[in-house]
């Protein structure tokens, strides 16, 4: 994705950026004018995703022995639970051996590896009564090569010059571009997309290259979904904000994503972070948020794992995606020290069994529910940073909703740092949230943090 530039508009926003309380409450965000309150569910305000890899997520990598795994997911306390494509894959020009989820063969069946449509549904059904809410990943843009769709109606797909259908990118040669001008593709869409809410009892979508489709499609999808059940859309998307305003609750938080590799390389700081969630504050519409990630299926399996790509900030920078504004996800693995770089279209089971990161990911989600003010969108609160005497790695601010208020300190760099937080608004005694212990803060207080250490203190 394109990292967003930001411009003299981004360096005026930062300038109200400080220990005043109204700070960025005063930055004016766009509208959603067609937006109900339906349109935001209750149950996503103090949610955390987490995305489910069936194929590798058991020896069967099946939906029955992934349900086993729903005691423990509940136990840690996500709420969203997130399913890679679940369709049959196509054969013709498949890539390796099990080819990829993303390259769909039929949109109203289930891939037979994972098991059968009843067993889906009864997934989902033991879903909704422990209390998680089902996404299911959609690819809209495209489809295999041997998708039922292909031989009925090739209107269906885009073509060349030549009238041969063609690949949406050179490098996706597994898949074939669907033509959005065609009125008849658009509303058999639609119809698969209404069929799983329907049939299956879901709860929304995670949509695949969302910026690709059309935003008519995506808003005209949404209203039929609406009019079945509320439904939480969450687009692989940042740089078409207009996907957000009537169609998509959440898209991705990729430049975020892309700082928090860079701080963990020393190439960047406290200074991207800001001018980040300026550009958050300023160019989202009203409600909406970005999900804040440290891996997801893509990361891990092309650019590595969370310890190849952050080493000894991993930790840090999974804190650091729980406490800042948008929803944070939790990849297959991750709650249990996964150290494996998953293959893409091949069998190649997580490594599972580190009841530490477990323990680390469960008082980060009992924080961020239990804490309003790191609630998401409207539900929470924005990001207030705090002054600091000293140009330093110290990256520190706070989230104050009602009478709740959070402040987080983070060191951004591998070297010790010390400097002092002046804020007359901060005084008070807060308690670590990890260790317990208390903080008590004036209006000028140092702050002491080893390399890339945290606090997360909550009043």
């Amino acid at each position: 994705m394109k990292a967003i530039t930001l411009g003299i508009y981004v360096l005026a926003l930062l300038a109200l950026v400080s220990c005043n309380p109204k700070a960025n409450k005063d930055v004016e965000k766009q509208t959603t004018p067609n937006q109900s309150e339906a349109f935001f569910p209750e149950w996503s305000d103090d949610a955390v995703i987490y995305e489910v890899n069936v194929r590798q997520y058991t020896p069967q990598g099946t939906f029955k022995a992934f349900q086993q795994h729903l005691p423990r997911l509940k136990e840690l306390g996500v709420e969203i639970l997130w399913f890679m494509p679940i369709h049959p894959i196509s054969e013709k020009n498949r890539k390796g051996t099990l080819g990829s989820y993303y390259a769909v063969q039929d949109y109203k069946k289930v891939n037979p590896e994972f098991g059968t449509l009843d067993d889906f549904k009864h997934l989902v059904e033991a879903c909704h009564q422990l209390g998680f809410k089902v996404l299911l990943d959609w690819v809209a843009n495209h489809t295999g090569w041997d998708n039922v769709w292909i031989e009925e109606h090739p209107e269906w797909y885009t073509t060349d010059s030549t009238g041969t259908i063609v690949s949406p990118v050179a490098d996706w040669s597994d898949v074939a571009g669907l033509n959005y001008e065609n009125s008849e593709m658009r509303a058999a869409m639609i119809d698969a997309l209404e069929y799983w809410v329907e049939e299956a009892n879901i709860d929304g979508y995670r949509c695949d290259v969302a910026g690709m489709v059309p935003v008519d499609f995506w808003e005209d999808a949404r209203a039929a979904l609406d009019s079945i059940k509320p439904v939480f859309m969450l687009a692989e998307d940042e740089a078409v904000k207009d996907l957000l305003n009537n169609a998509f609750n959440m898209n991705y938080g990729w430049h975020f994503h892309h700082i928090i590799n860079q701080i963990a390389k020393g190439e960047a700081g406290v200074a991207e972070v800001k001018d980040y969630f300026a550009v958050v504050d300023s160019t989202y519409p009203l409600g909406s948020y970005p999900m804040q990630f440290t891996s997801n299926h893509d990361e891990n399996s092309w650019n590595g794992t969370v310890y190849d790509r952050l080493g000894n900030a991993a930790k840090t920078m999974a804190a650091l995606t729980f406490t800042v504004a948008g929803m944070p996800l939790i990849y297959t693995g991750q709650e249990t020290g996964n150290t494996k770089s998953l293959e893409f279209f091949e069998k190649d089971e997580v490594e599972w069994g580190d009841s530490e990161m477990h323990e680390f990911y469960a008082t980060l989600i009992d924080l961020k529910q239990e804490n309003t003010a790191l609630w998401n969108g409207e539900a929470g609160a924005p990001i207030r940073f705090l002054k600091t005497t000293g140009e330093s790695s110290l990256l520190a601010f706070t989230r104050e909703k009602d009478e709740n208020n959070v402040v987080a300190l983070f060191n951004l760099s591998a070297n010790p740092v010390q400097d002092t937080i002046v804020c007359e608004t901060l005084t008070g005694t807060y308690t670590d949230a990890f260790n317990g212990k208390e903080w008590t803060f004036e209006e000028s207080s140092p702050v002491s943090l080893k390399g890339w250490e945290y606090r997360i203190l909550a009043e």
